[in-house]
């Protein structure tokens, strides 16, 4: 891992003050949904799953990849939250951290249920900030994106690999026209979409800014599209609903199999 000049992860005693977790209830490795429901349907891909804590938006299942112990914390909606879980899963020894979550589309090639796997944010949010100046890059590790492509690829997931727009209001993109900020908004988000940005969510520019930049630790994302604006594809009939929970599935078992390769991977560097 990256070292750095100042004390990185903080020491605060005691259970974590917000996921309410103790020393040896998280792993090394950690899958993050935003949504506190979908903690349990991860974890059930994990050997012998354990209910651990759940306090506000974090809930938190713990149980074991071939022996290890791998982690499910739910961040809850945007980076401020995010952040504080990856703070405290980081005080208790967590190094790998893993977003598994839902996104609008910015390109009309990406459909309902497809994945992206993101190799870098832009920081269109304000947590980051508190971190790094703007200027710094907000970037996955590249060990989990290569273990995340190697899975959706030998999974024959459809998955595309790229930059991702965070952002922390969700209403000043679905409903950007009713802003004070209208057109600075729509100039903005047609930028993004020019610039090559392949989906728009609230939470990974601050994980990797975080995980990656702050702590030294290592971070990915891998996201199913749940509607496209610009295509007009929306959340808007049965079909389409399934599509984004199949989606939702995908992503769950690459960041299943990208933890397995990186335990895998970790044991042999050794």
């Amino acid at each position: 891992m990256s070292k750095h000049f100042f004390s990185a992860v903080s020491s605060r005693p005691g259970p974590r003050e917000h996921i309410q977790c103790n020393e040896g209830d998280v792993g090394g490795y950690v899958l993050l949904p935003g949504d506190p429901g979908r903690v349990a349907l991860i974890a059930s891909r994990l050997h012998a799953p354990r209910e651990i804590a759940s306090n506000r938006e974090f809930h938190t299942m713990s149980g074991t990849i071939n022996g290890t112990l791998v982690t499910v914390t739910s961040t809850g909606i945007g980076g401020p939250s995010a952040a504080i879980a990856i703070e405290e899963l980081a005080q208790l020894g967590a190094h790998t951290f893993i977003r598994i979550g839902t996104s609008g589309a910015m390109q009309r090639d990406l459909h309902i249920g497809d994945l992206v796997i993101a190799t870098a944010a832009i920081r269109d949010e304000g947590t980051s900030n508190h971190y790094v100046p703007l200027a710094f890059p907000a970037v996955s590790d590249y060990r989990v994106v290569s273990s995340l492509v190697e899975t959706a690829t030998a999974l024959g997931h459809s998955f595309q690999v790229g930059v991702v727009h965070s952002k922390d209001s969700f209403y000043g993109q679905h409903e950007a026209q009713r802003m004070p900020i209208a057109v600075e908004l729509e100039q903005r988000w047609q930028t993004w979409i020019r610039a090559g940005a392949l989906c728009s969510e609230m939470e990974s520019a601050a994980v990797f800014s975080v995980a990656g930049a702050a702590l030294g630790l290592r971070a990915g994302a891998v996201i199913a599209v749940a509607g496209n604006q610009e295509s007009g594809e929306h959340l808007d009939d049965e079909t389409a609903l399934r599509h984004r929970d199949d989606g939702i599935k995908r992503a769950i078992e690459c960041g299943i199999g990208a933890i397995s390769r990186l335990i895998e991977l970790d044991s042999i560097a050794q």
